[in-house]
């Protein structure tokens, strides 16, 4: 797989060398020239150059790419990004940086952008999906948040506890993909049952998430799932 990472920061070579580790070719592009330091990721490629403009993203050969990732420190340089590798150049797969949680909304495939990563989106929802029970935790929002990973600790008096998969029909859709039970995580199977305290994992559609919940928690005092997005006008005002 060949991938485009704009922004040769330190979170921008970090990823390149996870990447490379894995097998995969990779292209830095920045354009500040102290950024630019072979030597820090060896089998990278390297380009100065402006990322938010087209003929850079041309002499990048960005077309030829499986994978265009935004990571620099400016969300509108990432938007920017995002959006030409996408509608200029038909980037199958994008994916941003999200640096201030007030423009998380704007993340979305109007811009371009496929998948949003936001650090203090996912490290506040870690923190919650460790101390809650019965509430749904969203960990992760896919291809602008039309599909979302969520968690659930199950509590003892849910009404799926001791129920086996085959005979529970999860609302809206949502899919099961793991149990994680006493730290360890199961594949879901027709004949499993569930237990109280299971981490339940799923992705299921934003609208439906409420609907979960009250299916596996009912009764558990809630207004939203942990981790929904604020009113984008709200945001938008910040």
């Amino acid at each position: 797989m060949r991938v485009a990472i704009a922004g040769a920061g330190n979170v921008g070579r970090s990823i390149a060398r996870e990447l490379l580790a894995n097998g995969h070719g990779v292209l830095l592009i920045d354009r500040d020239p102290n950024a630019i330091k072979p030597d820090s990721v060896p089998g990278a490629d390297w380009l100065l150059a402006d990322a938010c403009e087209v003929d850079s993203l041309e002499e990048a050969r960005i077309d030829r790419v499986d994978v265009a990732i935004a990571a620099t420190g400016d969300d509108k340089v990432n938007l920017v990004h995002s959006l030409l590798a996408k509608t200029e150049f038909a980037v199958p797969r994008t994916v941003a940086r999200v640096n201030h949680p007030s423009n998380e909304w704007m993340f979305d495939d109007v811009w371009g952008v496929d998948v949003a990563v936001s650090t203090p989106r996912l490290m506040c929802a870690l923190v919650e999906e460790a101390v809650t029970v019965g509430d749904l935790v969203r960990l992760f929002a896919f291809r602008g948040g039309r599909t979302n990973l969520v968690e659930m600790t199950l509590p003892l008096d849910s009404p799926t506890v001791g129920r086996r998969l085959a005979d529970l029909d999860f609302p809206g859709g949502a899919v099961l993909v793991a149990i994680i039970r006493d730290g360890t995580a199961y594949p879901p199977r027709p004949d499993s049952a569930l237990e109280g305290e299971d981490e339940l994992l799923f992705v299921v559609n934003p609208d439906a998430e409420l609907e979960l919940a009250e299916f596996l928690a009912p009764g558990v005092h809630r207004e939203r799932v942990v981790g929904e997005d604020e009113d984008p006008e709200d945001q938008s005002n910040s």
